[in-house]
């Protein structure tokens, strides 16, 4: 059985040229493990471009299981390589 609580969260969103990013702050900074989730609450945020939303929302954190928690932390690096992009083109003059 998965232990969840729910708490207050700061969500900020932003959609300029030089920032691209959304962020969730949760209140009372509780420590967060490999595996827990958060679920934030309400319709996802949408700012125009050009702009930084900052809304106060309800969040829900789920803790993960001791199982999983061992899972998270032997996959996780394997994951992250997943992130990399890489290319290799010759060009011939």
């Amino acid at each position: 059985m998965s232990v969840s609580f729910e708490l207050d969260c700061t969500v900020r969103v932003s959609h300029r040229f030089e920032d691209l990013s959304a962020h969730v702050e949760l209140d009372g900074n509780p420590p967060m493990h490999p595996g827990d989730q958060v679920t934030v609450h309400g319709t996802a945020p949408r700012p125009a471009y050009g702009e930084v939303l900052v809304e106060r929302r309800r969040a829900t954190v789920t803790r993960a299981s001791w199982l999983t928690r061992q899972w998270v932390r032997l996959t996780g690096d394997l994951d992250c390589l997943t992130l990399f992009d890489f290319g290799f083109t010759e060009e011939e003059t």
